[in-house]
């Protein structure tokens, strides 16, 4: 398959540019036959430039289609995120002026910016691996946890926040990207894994302890107190009447009780998800063998890095009433504990990634007639 192909695919996606521009102008002239003109506009633009990428070729993988359309909707929610800060005009006023106001929440800006940078760049990455035949798993279970993340959050905000009732064609629309990642989350966990380790070199690394594996000891230590975290957050939301609770809400994270309900609903998710996940890692760090492991890892901590994203920066943008955000002199003891909660995971899933003999299974050895 040639290259250009994928080049294609991502000058295509920044043709969203002056598209929601060119939308944006001929909607502001107050006129039905302008709307109708731009969306004809757009909709023969992309035809004609997908038709331009893909006359050679054709992909064969139906996921190449699937990235190329998020690729070109995480620019649009790029452009969203930066017309909500005023950093650019023009481009999407429109929507913003009419769309669901779970949009203009804090937790809903940090999702532009996540879907805008994080996500397309791993939708690049991906049409790169199908346009030169590699293998995408790794990269595509990491995507599958941000997204379930992402999208477990903004439906369950979205149903029992203060916005609960303002349910529109928009978040029916969503509800119709949602439902083919989801089919595209199916379609990554069929791709084959390809893991090739010497069995003797699985062998050395399954008889070494604890104290020949001082990295995994670590994390092991790591994960007792972030399995406490988790279960405290969720408490604190799910209004505990202990003093710590309502200390650590008032002092650090005030943002836990904004009646948006994502906050609630995220540290409630994320007790119930990854509450689970230190318990059952734990268990993948002591005993050998548990090729679960590196696919597990890489789902939690694209999940965790999505979740503690939009957190923290919700928990500190203008956008967050200020009696919700973080005091000032809260914030370093706030970022330190956050960002860490968020580093660590994504360096257990580079270790276990990057040296799964010890979660390997050895081949059983076939017995002679």
């Amino acid at each position: 398959m040639s290259a250009s192909v994928g080049t294609g695919v991502f000058l295509l996606s920044l043709m969203s540019i002056p598209i929601c521009y060119l939308f944006n102008s001929l909607i502001y002239s107050n006129s039905a036959e302008a709307f109708f003109f731009a969306w004809c506009t757009t909709v023969l633009i992309l035809a004609i430039s997908a038709r331009f990428i893909l006359k050679k070729k054709a992909p064969v993988d139906p996921l190449f289609y699937v990235y190329a359309v998020h690729a070109f909707l995480s620019v649009v929610n790029l452009i969203i995120g930066l017309e909500q800060d005023n950093i650019i005009d023009g481009f999407v006023t429109f929507y913003l002026k009419e769309a669901d106001p779970h949009i203009n929440t804090a937790h809903g800006h940090m999702i532009s910016y996540w879907d805008g940078c994080v996500h397309y760049l791993m939708y690049l990455l991906m049409i790169a691996a199908i346009t030169w035949g590699d293998n995408y798993r790794a990269i595509g279970l990491y995507w599958v946890g941000s997204f379930l993340m992402r999208a477990m959050v903004y439906i369950l905000g979205n149903a029992v926040g203060k916005y609960g009732t303002h349910v529109g064609p928009l978040f029916v629309l969503h509800m119709l990207y949602i439902s083919m990642s989801v089919w595209a989350c199916f379609r990554i966990f069929s791709q084959p894994s390809t893991r090739d380790v010497e069995l003797t070199d699985i062998e050395e690394a399954q008889r070494a302890g604890l104290r020949r594996r001082p990295v995994d000891l670590v994390f092991i230590i790591y994960l007792i107190p972030a399995l406490a975290f988790c279960v405290f957050r969720g408490l604190v939301v799910l209004d505990c009447s202990s003093k710590w609770c309502q200390d650590y809400t008032q002092q650090y994270e005030p943002y836990l009780k904004d009646p948006s309900a994502y906050p609630k609903v995220q540290m409630l998710v994320s007790m119930l998800y990854s509450g689970p996940y230190y318990i059952i890692t734990l268990y993948g760090l002591l005993v050998p063998g548990c090729d679960w492991m590196p696919d597990l890892t890489l789902v939690h901590s694209g999940a965790l890095a999505q979740a503690q994203f939009s957190h923290i920066g919700a928990s500190l943008h203008t956008r967050t009433p200020f009696s919700y955000r973080v005091p000032v002199d809260s914030q370093p003891v706030f970022l330190l504990v956050n960002v860490l909660y968020m580093l660590v995971p994504q360096a257990l899933c580079y270790r276990c990634c990057t040296q799964p003999a010890f979660f390997l299974r050895t081949a059983p050895e076939k017995k002679n007639e």
